[in-house]
């Protein structure tokens, strides 16, 4: 045990895209999702990178590692590069495409293009002389993502797993042995997974690079290579037997010849993971030996997450065996003398310590679920059970606010206090204007009590505002309003809740408001009559200043007259005395 990941991430959360809807949390298949602040993000630890998240997720939010860089600078290295493509592509892309498949591969620079079939005959064939000598379960190992959950979540089964590689690392044993060591692999296949198995310890340095159906597209978009422009091409190798019915339930097995009915009950080939662990749980019980070939994609490889998002699984299935019928298998002998030995080993399981009850306990009494009655197991948080959620919240993978019956009750309650608390009075109506609840603020204002609830509105108040939102002559009614009877002015603001047929009024006291508009505009009245009072005063003080100024001044003038005539007359009566 260890506690290091055996590799790197795979699986990753687009944090933009993600949109609290819980959904990668429930098809997860070991719940490796951790809900924190709002975002769902993968926990690398528990993760068994199937994929199936990203397959699953309705807004793209989880995606699987893009390698496509590092493809292209491995053929640009100038290296014997080859590529090992997954036999599910005949049932991936249509026939005129994956017909023209190998000449767009040595396009971009592959030196030798082979099916990864090849490599699965090799394994079917080791398996059959495995599992002749041993009576106990085997357990195939072609899938990486059923590896990855047996050593992390059922390590009891690690010593039924069928010590071999998968057809990928027995493809790329077989094309060093042909081409050297120093010769590079890139596989394309339909599996997250595989990135993950290409950096496990064991197996590290074979594989050079991993990618999917989905990026091998968008690497050929980038580079300017439609599948239409390229000419048809044959592999460079054939595989030999059925071995390109691998990717299908039961491949495994018709690939291995066995010599057996597939009505024999020792004979098990499943996919999805419920009936894998369904299966897994009969093992306990089995006798004798038993050989189970498990795909964890529901359907096989046809339905990996690297593929594309349409298509049906069945159709897929069903060109696939076509495509087996349509083309011969290699002659002669296999090759042999390859190592395809391998070994596998329990790794550190996710759980981790055991949960205390009573943080458990805690957790269901806060969310209202302390009974066993209140556990609704809705499901809608993701989790199969309220239990469940509650463990996962202990162990720091899920919040409390993932639960919606949980926060529908919290939302009910904030609003219900809102209503108590609010100052304002609150009556809320049916379609038919009937009161059918109310706050205290409207019980003490319009002197009612909880008898009010039932009664029509226009018991209380004139329903006009009511029945022009009702009728849709108005959205919302929003005007002052004065009720005498309650010796009040409000302010009315009617709006409705169409979806629930109901109708919701508010009113605000705006009477003491009013009451200090009216003195003001009283003092105002006040100001101006006296203002206007002081302007005429002065008009007339004015008016008698210059009366009196104007007879001031005409005595003045007669004054000023009388003196020039005597002064003329003075000096007239002189001049007569001088001569």
């Amino acid at each position: 045990m260890t506690n290091e990941p055996d590799h790197q991430q795979v699986i990753f959360t687009n944090e933009a895209r993600c949109r609290d809807c819980y959904r990668c949390v429930r098809v997860c298949l070991i719940k490796a999702i951790k809900v924190e602040n709002n975002q769902a993000r993968v926990d690398v630890l528990r993760c068994i990178s199937c994929g199936t998240c990203v397959r699953e997720c309705p807004q793209g939010a989880k995606t699987y590692r893009r390698d496509i860089t590092k493809a292209d600078e491995i053929l640009k290295s100038g290296a014997f590069v080859a590529a090992s493509i997954a036999p599910a592509f005949a049932g991936v892309f249509e026939e005129w495409e994956y017909q023209r498949i190998p000449a767009a591969l040595r396009r971009l620079g592959f030196k030798y293009v082979a099916e990864t079939a090849v490599g699965a005959y090799l394994v079917a064939r080791d398996t059959v002389d495995i599992i002749k000598d041993e009576k106990k379960p085997h357990i195939c190992t072609a899938c990486p993502a059923v590896v990855n959950y047996i050593e992390k979540y059922e390590p009891d089964k690690v010593v039924n797993l069928v010590p071999l590689v998968s057809p990928m690392m027995a493809h790329v044993r077989h094309i060093k042995t042909k081409f050297g060591m120093d010769a590079k692999v890139i596989f394309i296949g339909p599996c997250a997974a595989k990135k993950a198995e290409a950096e496990r310890r064991e197996l590290k340095g074979l594989v050079d690079c991993v990618l999917t159906f989905e990026e091998l597209e968008e690497w050929l978009e980038v580079k300017g290579m439609g599948l239409g422009s390229c000419e048809e091409s044959s592999f460079d190798e054939e595989p030999f037997g059925k071995a390109r019915l691998f990717p299908v339930e039961g491949g495994s097995i018709a690939t291995s010849l066995m010599e057996t009915s597939v009505l024999d009950e020792r004979l098990i080939f499943i996919s999805g993971f419920d009936e894998i662990r369904e299966c897994f749980k009969s093992l306990k019980t089995a006798k004798g030996t038993a050989v189970v070939e498990p795909l964890l994609c529901p359907h096989g490889c046809v339905n990996g997450p690297g593929t594309k998002k349409d298509g049906n699984p069945f159709e897929r299935r069903s060109k696939i065996i076509r495509y087996a019928r349509s083309k011969k298998p290699a002659q002669g002998d296999a090759p042999k003398n390859i190592d395809l030995s391998t070994h596998f080993k329990i790794q550190e399981q996710a759980e981790g310590a055991l949960l205390s009850e009573e943080k458990i306990r805690s957790v269901l009494d806060k969310t209202g679920k302390a009974r066993v009655e209140y556990q609704l197991n809705c499901g809608a948080c993701g989790y199969p059970s309220c239990r469940d959620q509650a463990m996962a919240v202990v162990s720091g993978m899920a919040e409390t606010e993932m639960c919606i019956p949980y926060m529908r009750r919290l939302a009910e309650q904030r609003s219900d206090r809102i209503m108590e608390t609010s100052p304002n009075a609150i009556v809320i109506l049916d379609q038919h204007l009937n009161i059918i609840n109310i706050n205290p603020a409207f019980a003490l204002m319009f002197k009612s009590g909880l008898s009010a609830v039932g009664k029509h509105v226009s018991q209380f108040m004139d329903p006009d505002p009511f029945e022009k939102v009702a009728s849709g002559q108005i959205d919302v009614f929003d005007d002052a309003t004065d009720h005498p009877q309650y010796g009040v002015v409000l302010r009315e603001v009617v709006y409705a809740l169409r979806a629930e047929h109901q109708y919701v009024g508010m009113f605000i006291n705006i009477t003491s408001s009013n009451l200090n508009a009216e003195r003001l505009r009283q003092v105002k009245d006040e100001t101006v009559r006296q203002a206007r009072e002081l302007y005429a005063h002065q008009i007339e003080m004015a008016k008698t200043f210059a009366n009196f100024l104007g007879e001031y001044t005409a005595k003045g003038e007669q004054l000023v007259e009388k003196l020039i005539d005597a002064v003329k007359e003075k000096d007239v009566a002189d001049d007569k005395k001088d001569a």
